[in-house]
């Protein structure tokens, strides 16, 4: 996949000439002003940098949501891992993330889209915008009819998001109805969509633990092959 480069005003400008308003407590001097910030594939070697932003972002209690029943033990659907990156001379920095996975709502295969997390050095610049956008293009240019998700519907709404499409299906377990939503990326994807939705990505294998990094890590969290993610 072509990466999305984010070279815009917003990384380049000094405090003064700031351009956004609305940023109360917010010193832009904080960011390195020669960054520039790149949307593109996880790589296998971020897998430790995009936990810990999760980590950072949920805290463990990401571990006890109905949404991680549909994520634990499989992988993500291939060329949805996005990260936005922070590049600078001195090198690279994870600041965001999101992935997507394959679902059966009912009978109508779609996805589910989460976690969405961006660091706290860079939240309020639009950048969890930006990798929403990049991942609902790229889910629709792959050929993926719906996608589904569990988070704020006044957020989600400005990409489409509604909780009318999903009001006929259920999750593996507690949810706030207000809060399961649904985008249709084809005519009347989800129609028919009717029941529970049940994960349907293909499951990690027995030797993801990978020792190249020096220690067994849980399956979650070893590094993807992405050409097994079908």
């Amino acid at each position: 996949m072509t990466s999305l480069l984010l070279n815009e005003c917003l990384f380049d400008k000094t405090p003064q000439q700031f351009p956004f308003p609305g940023f109360a407590g917010f010193n832009p001097a904080s960011l390195e002003m020669s960054s520039t910030i790149v949307i593109d594939d996880e790589r296998p070697d971020e897998v430790v940098a995009r936990e810990a932003l999760l980590d950072q972002a949920f805290g463990q209690a990401r571990f006890e949501k109905t949404s991680e029943r549909l994520r634990e033990g499989r992988y993500p659907a291939i060329g949805l891992s996005l990260v936005a990156r922070e590049v600078t001379k001195d090198g690279e920095t994870l600041v965001g993330t999101v992935r997507l996975w394959h679902v059966l709502a009912g009978l109508v295969p779609c996805l589910l889209l989460g976690p969405l997390a961006v660091s706290g050095e860079h939240r309020s610049l639009g950048l969890g915008g930006k990798l929403m956008r990049e991942a609902i293009r790229r889910a629709k240019d792959l050929g993926h009819a719906a996608i589904l998700l569990v988070g704020d519907a006044p957020y989600y709404a400005k990409f489409g998001f509604s909780p009318n499409l999903t009001t006929r299906l259920d999750l593996p377990g507690p949810v706030d109805r207000a809060r399961f939503l649904g985008l249709e990326l084809s005519d009347a994807a989800l129609a028919q969509a009717e029941g529970l939705v049940l994960p349907t990505g293909a499951l990690l294998f027995p030797f993801a633990n990978d020792l190249r990094f020096g220690t067994s890590l849980p399956p979650a969290l070893a590094p993807s092959d992405w050409q097994q993610a079908a």
